[in-house]
């Protein structure tokens, strides 16, 4: 990204999307922030995401546009919690007093509006915000980035795929970011298991830029899915040199890459990817994503009866802090998950305590309010299997497993969920759940064919109850 390709003041209003400020490089700046926030790469020429949001407030202190994004995206990284962070609570409000206060546009007042709802755990209502501004205002690319991301979040797999349609057709080629639509609208695709429309649609992204690491990814997704193991090993060697600098996606690419391997069951190549990227990128990043790639990549290799040594003690030093956040219900559980593996039992405590807090008066906050019927089974399940109770495993997850998508991410990364299930039932030792594993082994090979890792658990039901 050069910066005289950033657009000023003039440009974005042109554009028909007013910022309200006359500085042109606060403009110029939230330009190359949203750049880096939806192609996932920090552009080290400016500086990286933090910088250009440090020169974009330095250029502007009362940019409200300005304070929108930068708080924004503290808050969808899920990496921090206003009930625990007051120095963020603080700048979200102080953006929502701006944007009354200032002279600013009904679409940026909705914008603040939305992270103010999104910072109280209001996720819907953050989300009508933001499809109320893309009504009027088709190629407001926060606005649509914000919303896709939060629908996922929430599991929302069609308004996720529906709010990209929407708009594609206002969108025009020359258009900045115009091509990273296609990634978003793949990945919607994918969610929704029209897996030849989406691997499609990606591959136009990566036609039109070929770094498009979100693309990449919405194609790994579709061979994860359809388990297409060889493809996708061979997809992610061709392309790694294209995506491996955008730092933001570049591990969950690799942990994608290692699930193939696990699918394989070459658990040396898995670790190899593990100790060699989302490792290093875990300590380096610090980011959330980053967390749950590396605490679902050891927990499914577990499950696999794979010893990962000590990995999980280095895993939870990044994890601990953040054990009673409650920002997402999603990144409890993978906590949760590391502290179990860790055998840290007062940081599981912890997660299980605060969560117990927190679901007692939800509120408005749509996470809290899924920890009752969700939230606190599916810990209870991770916390019963690891102490071996496993008939009691089953009983907490078999009822709510057709509302698991409620907790967010992608079929894929809930699909370690299914799996514990399966474990849980086929370690059990009441007869009924046996044949619970039964029936669960032969629908997971009906969905999803030729699964060598389905292969392997059949053969293994078979082994220890005959089961044919």
């Amino acid at each position: 990204m050069h910066s005289s390709s950033l657009r000023d003041c003039k440009a974005w209003q042109s554009e028909g999307l007013l910022l309200s400020t006359s500085s042109n490089e606060a403009c110029k700046m939230y330009d190359a922030a949203l750049t880096q926030y939806v192609s996932w790469c920090n552009d080290k020429s400016l500086g990286g995401l933090e910088g250009c949001i440090s020169k974009m407030q330095a250029a502007d202190p009362s940019f409200v546009m300005g304070h929108v994004i930068a708080n924004g995206l503290e808050l969808i990284g899920t990496g921090r919690s206003v009930l625990l962070d007051k120095g963020l609570a603080s700048a979200v409000q102080k953006t929502v007093e701006l944007s009354k206060t200032q002279a600013v546009t009904e679409r940026e007042r909705l914008h603040a509006l939305a992270v103010e709802m999104f910072a109280k755990g209001c996720f819907p209502k953050a989300c009508n915000l933001w499809e109320t501004i893309l009504q009027d205002y088709p190629t407001d690319m926060l606005a649509l980035k914000f919303a896709h991301d939060s629908y996922f979040y929430m599991g929302y797999q069609p308004q996720m795929r529906d709010c990209v349609a929407r708009v594609l057709p206002h969108w025009k080629p020359h258009m900045p970011l115009y091509g990273y639509l296609k990634g978003m609208y793949a990945f919607g695709l994918v969610e929704t298991n029209l897996y030849d429309r989406a691997e499609k649609m990606a591959e136009e992204g990566l036609s039109l830029n070929p770094g498009d690491a979100w693309s990449v990814h919405s194609i790994a997704h579709v061979h994860e899915m359809r388990a297409e193991v060889e493809r996708g090993l061979k997809f992610m060697e061709q392309t790694e040199n294209n995506w491996k600098g955008c730092d933001m996606l570049a591990c969950h690419n690799y942990w994608h890459w290692a699930l193939y391997h696990i699918e394989k069951g070459e658990y040396e190549a898995a670790l190899t990817i593990f100790d060699n990227q989302i490792s290093q990128s875990l300590h380096s990043s610090g980011a959330m994503l980053d967390m749950v790639d590396a605490c679902s990549m050891l927990y499914r290799l577990q499950m696999e009866g794979v010893n990962v040594g000590d990995r999980w003690k280095e895993v939870v030093k990044v994890t601990k802090p953040h054990a009673e956040d409650h920002v997402l219900v999603f990144n409890d559980l993978h906590f949760l998950m590391s502290s179990l593996g860790a055998k840290e039992e007062e940081t599981t405590r912890r997660v299980m305590v605060s969560l117990q807090e927190h679901v007692k008066a939800p509120g408005e906050n749509y996470q809290h309010a899924l920890g009752q019927d969700l939230g606190l089974p599916m810990c209870e399940a991770l916390v019963e299997f690891d102490n071996g109770n496993y008939s009691r495993t089953v009983e907490l997850l078999h009822p709510i497993r057709y509302q698991m998508k409620g907790i967010g991410g992608s079929d894929a990364q809930r699909d370690i969920f299914s799996q514990l299930l399966i474990h849980a039932a086929l370690k059990s030792e009441d007869k009924s759940h046996q044949k619970l594993a039964r029936g669960l082994l032969v629908e997971r090979d009906a969905f999803r064919p030729n699964s060598p890792l389905t292969d392997r658990l059949i053969r293994r039901a078979t082994a220890m109850h005959g089961l044919g």
